[in-house]
């Protein structure tokens, strides 16, 4: 981690920043400077009318928003300077756009640079969020059109939990997991890699999420559900969930959901060099999404279809049964107990380990204790996949 380190959270009220702004805050050791704590007590303890109306609707509103963020600044200049590191959070609608605010900004911590995450989301769910958690100042809280940061930042969808957030900011601040160099898995050779897709080689975590929960407001069914069934077939989830003769309206519904909200998906880190590093007829993809959700996230993320390409169609019994690898093993012609398969969800672990595979897991969608894997990693680019002298591959450690 850098010596000076300047993390700035931004985004809508409701997406969740002050959350995952505490979160890495409690993650880096640094203190937090959130907009809200430092200056809204005071504008909220100003007599009724001082202002005119409500200090976010007053006509001294731009005055107001910039003694806030000048008193926001001079704080986070403070905070930085004694301790190194400083987590600042606030909207930050003016700074993603780039110009004299984000110069203000950027001088004002000098010399480190602001590492900016930005939080976004379905403005239906965050105008929800507003809604439920009753913060007297949102009854007075104007439409803000979404912002497209014209600056470089960490995108982050709101959708996600606060762990699933903090396992994709932190590797981009250079924060990452130790790998564990004398594990048993990197004493093996293979002659196959398995992939698994969802949050192995594509991150569509958010997008499954989303879909799934305008599914169940759909259908008034439970996340709660969902969440603890992640991994498995789609028809296995709508199985638990509704009445058969509802069985395959929900398989068409979440079908549609699925593939029209895959777009713009970004491979998992690292993920799109190491797919590439296995030699084409050694590799599948073992998915439990269908065909057409599969073909749809594949083609977003920029990938080509493999030769070998095992979907829930083609299986009678989807993860956590071995079918789907010990099918994909079979239609490369090797024998399972010398594949490699990478996962994300205990699901797939558990099937690949009823395969008899050694297992890689990557964090970011499920906790790392219920990753029972050979090796758990948090992203592809810790690992490099080698081919050996007779022609085995074997995984090796990408850092010390």
């Amino acid at each position: 981690m850098p010596e000076s380190l300047a993390v700035v959270v931004a985004g809508t009220a409701g997406s969740g920043k002050s959350t995952l702004g505490r979160a890495i805050a409690t993650s880096l050791g640094a203190p937090l400077v959130d907009l809200d704590s430092v200056t809204t007590p005071l504008l909220d303890a100003l007599p009724d009318g001082v202002l005119g109306e409500h200090w976010l609707t007053s006509p001294h509103a731009p005055a107001i928003r910039a003694g806030r963020y000048a008193a926001l600044r001079a704080t986070a200049a403070d905070a930085l300077s004694t301790a190194g590191r400083v987590v600042v959070v606030a909207p930050f609608t003016a700074e993603l756009a780039g110009g004299a605010e984000w110069d203000a900004l950027r001088e004002a911590i000098a010399p480190a640079e602001p590492r900016v995450v930005h939080v976004d989301g379905d403005p239906a769910v965050l105008a929800s969020r507003r809604s439920s958690r009753g913060a007297s100042r949102d009854a007075h809280r104007p439409d803000t059109a979404p912002v497209a940061p014209a600056i470089a930042v960490t995108a982050v969808d709101a959708e996600l939990s606060t762990a699933q957030q903090l396992a994709r900011v932190l590797p981009a601040l250079g924060i990452r997991r130790p790998v564990d160099a004398d594990a048993e898995i990197f004493g093996r050779e293979f002659d196959a890699v398995l992939f698994d897709l969802d949050g192995t080689l594509v991150d569509s975590t958010a997008s499954v999420v989303r879909s799934w929960r305008r599914f169940a407001e759909h259908f008034e069914v439970s996340m709660e559900a969902l969440h603890a069934n992640h991994g498995q077939p789609a028809r296995t989830l709508v199985g638990h969930l509704l009445p058969a003769d509802r069985h395959a309206e929900a398989l068409a519904h979440v079908t549609d959901l699925e593939v029209t909200d895959a777009v713009d998906l970004d491979p998992i880190r690292g993920a799109a060099a190491f797919f590439a590093s296995v030699p084409a007829a050694r590799r599948a993809i073992v998915t439990s999404g269908s065909v057409p959700i599969a073909n749809a996230r594949l083609a977003a993320a920029g990938y080509d279809r493999p030769d070998v390409f095992v979907t829930v169609d083609d299986v009678e019994n989807g993860k956590p049964h071995p079918e789907p690898f010990l099918l994909a093993a079979a239609r490369l012609g090797v024998d399972p107990g010398r594949c490699l398969v990478v996962e994300d969800a205990p699901a797939g672990i558990a099937a690949a380990r009823a395969a008899g595979c050694a297992v890689l897991a990557l964090t970011g969608t499920t906790a790392e204790e219920q990753l029972t894997a050979d090796l758990v990693v948090d992203g592809l680019d810790a690992v490099l996949l080698e081919v050996t002298a007779s022609g085995a591959l074997r995984l090796v450690p990408a850092r010390s």
